[in-house]
């Protein structure tokens, strides 16, 4: 299927039961916001709602209320954005509108889908029109593509929710639900589901994009992975290149890979009905450096011998947390699909494995859940804690002894009153049965992932708290410059888990470039997508694909 470029002027379908909502945020005026058109809204036959004009985007700036609750809607609370406005957007040709605005007056943009940024990509202080999508927020099936579209400013949790009380059906995405979907996806995304049913990217269709030509024209464009679509190439970008670089997406689709028919409910993977879960914990009174380096180790090697696609275990998902010592424990989360017959048992098996001979002894609970009321959970809320720093890695094998050693030493520190904690979370399975040059997505035949953070209530400590990550990260990849080079043990970083210290030469000493680490072997086709579809750089950040 070839797709066209849509012009600003086409119609917005969306339900009717989002309509009150939005509504109502459209015709609202105060002191800080721009009065908006109403738009005329005609019913059609299958119950969608047609936009017959175009109202403008709900405009809030600095004297506004609302103001300060959307410049801190980020994750990470190091990092406030300060635009000139922000604008609230509800269809794709407000976004043309907006987009265009911002180069016709050469002002920087930016996008915010879930605000989950770790890094200062979104709020960056040259930002001067931010463009928060989390209006744009539908989820329903579209017949006509045999997909599902999702709106790019919805969260993992309501597509989750939606997809399955509606279908039956789910995405292999993340297991935050607060995140989202925008900067997810473009990342490359991956999650509980991933093992068994791969990367999220492998189940985009397609992508619906603002972009900006060379004549400093926006306009909307959708682009399919049908091997015939003269855009595929834009799509291919989104499915691993990072968000904010190519354009903003307003609308994605999504179908299974292997997909056929046209039954909803047949299109994209179909969650279990429960989840066993198992939580071990093992108190830091009780570790040894001996027992933390068996663990470490033990772990390491289950993931090498058992990430293969199709194994007993590709329903497992489990995440080694490694906490310091002031938060009391370590932890081990694993769920497995619990309607298996022999689910118990191969959770056991796991758990004997992961600690088996560490000598120091640890508790596990166990309990059951149906599939969505786990998957709606939110483990990653800090409270507090809201400052962050943050860093990611991609494991083909488990760390070394001398890696074990370096945590150890930094964990282990009483004087350290940061909360830090150094996830390793389950990978590889379907996943790497994917070739590293059919999506954008680099990493194919890692067996762990890991994200290192910590965590700290007080702006006054910020330069404290970043050292002692920067220095843990350093350490623990001495061997290979200071970051995860790929080779035999290491695959580089992860873009959705950006860190902005990998540009620079006093933490990255590898020789390495930092778009390798995130991209490797994609990244001359990365640059050339950006030279064909952004040309003046319009959407950039500083972590963004350069286009040379």
């Amino acid at each position: 299927m070839q797709e066209t470029a849509v012009t600003p002027q086409q119609p917005d379908r969306r339900s009717s039961a989002g309509l009150t909502r939005r509504g109502l945020l459209g015709t609202a005026t105060a002191a800080g916001i721009a009065a908006a058109v109403v738009p005329t809204r005609a019913l059609a036959a299958d119950n969608t709602v047609t936009d017959t004009t175009t109202p403008a985007a709900v405009t809030v700036g600095a004297s506004d209320a609302r103001y300060l609750d959307l410049t801190s809607r980020g994750y990470n609370a190091r990092f406030v954005a300060a635009p000139d406005s922000i604008r609230l957007v509800h269809t794709t040709a407000q976004v043309v509108s907006v987009v265009q605005e911002a180069v016709d007056a050469g002002k920087r943009i930016g996008v915010r889908g879930g605000g989950h940024c770790l890094d200062s990509l979104v709020d960056d202080p040259d930002v001067r029109i931010l463009v928060d999508m989390s209006e744009m927020d539908a989820v329903h099936y579209d017949p006509a593509r045999r997909a599902f579209l999702v709106e790019g400013g919805a969260t993992l949790g309501h597509v989750y929710r939606t997809l399955y009380l509606e279908w039956g059906v789910s995405l292999p995405g993340g297991t935050c639900p607060t995140v989202g979907v925008g900067g997810h996806v473009t990342g490359g995304g991956y999650g509980a589901m991933c093992r068994q049913y791969g990367a999220v990217v492998d189940h985009l269709y397609a992508v619906e994009v603002v972009v900006v030509d060379a004549s400093g024209t926006a306009r909307a464009v959708v682009a399919t992975r049908e091997a015939d679509d003269p855009h595929r190439d834009l799509w291919w970008a989104h499915t691993g290149g990072g968000g904010g670089t190519f354009g903003i997406v307003t609308r994605y689709w999504f179908r299974a890979p292997d997909a056929t028919g046209t039954d909803p409910s047949t299109l994209l993977p179909r969650p279990p009905k429960t989840l066993l879960k198992s939580t071990v914990a093992i108190k830091w009174t009780d570790l040894t450096e001996a027992a933390f380096t068996a663990l470490i180790a033990n772990h390491g090697t289950w993931h090498a011998r058992n990430s293969v696609a199709g194994s007993s275990y590709d329903s497992l998902h489990s995440v080694l947390i490694l906490y310091n010592r002031v938060q009391g424990s370590l932890v081990l989360n694993t769920q497995i699909d619990g309607t298996r017959s022999d689910a118990s048992a191969l959770l056991d098996a796991y758990v004997a494995a992961v600690t088996g001979g560490i000598g120091v002894p640890y508790t596990d609970a166990r309990s059951s859940w149906p599939w969505l009321k786990t998957t709606l959970k939110d483990p990653y809320d800090t409270g507090l804690y809201n400052r962050t720093k943050s860093k990611g890695a991609y494991l083909r094998q488990g760390w070394s002894a001398a890696q074990a050693k370096t945590l150890y030493g930094y964990l282990s520190d009483a004087t350290y009153d940061g909360h830090a904690g150094i996830l390793l979370y389950s990978y590889g399975g379907k996943v790497n049965t994917v070739s590293p040059t059919a999506t954008a997505l680099a990493q194919r035949d890692s067996v762990l992932k890991a994200n290192f953070t910590t965590y700290w209530p007080d702006a006054a400590q910020d330069d404290r708290h970043v050292a002692w990550m920067r220095a843990l990260y350093r350490d623990l990849y001495a061997d290979t410059g200071g970051v995860p080079v790929p080779n035999d043990t290491n695959d580089g970083s992860y873009i959705n888990y950006p860190d902005t210290d990998l540009t620079d030469p006093a933490w990255n000493t590898s020789g390495v470039p930092w778009q390798t680490l995130y991209f490797k072997g994609n990244l001359a086709k990365l640059q050339r997508v950006k030279a064909t579809w952004d040309p003046g750089n319009v959407f950039h950040h500083k972590l963004s694909v350069t286009a040379s």
